[in-house]
């Protein structure tokens, strides 16, 4: 891996653990229930781009296949949140 590449996601991995930060700062403090669905659903993407970046640096499959796991469970996570906050229940 060049120099360049290896800086670069250095940089981008610790941009996004800030981001998750906030975001976790957000989820925790949030005033109401939809800025907390709207914070978990972030830190779902935030947690799939960071294991992206991981997979570029590495150079590991295995980091894609966790990605796309992370991204089918935050989807539907926040589809059952959703359901959730509009009609106070998930099954029907």
């Amino acid at each position: 891996m060049s120099a360049l590449l290896s800086i670069a996601t250095t940089v981008t991995l610790l941009l996004y653990a800030v981001a998750m930060v906030l975001a976790l700062v957000r989820l925790l403090g949030g005033p109401r229930a939809q800025d907390r669905a709207l914070a978990s659903d972030f830190v779902f993407v935030v947690g799939m781009l960071m294991m992206l970046v991981l997979a570029i640096r590495y150079d590991s499959q295995m980091y894609f296949e966790g990605a796309l796991l992370m991204a089918l469970f935050g989807f539907v996570g926040s589809m059952a949140m959703a359901k959730f906050l509009l009609r106070g229940e998930v099954i029907e």
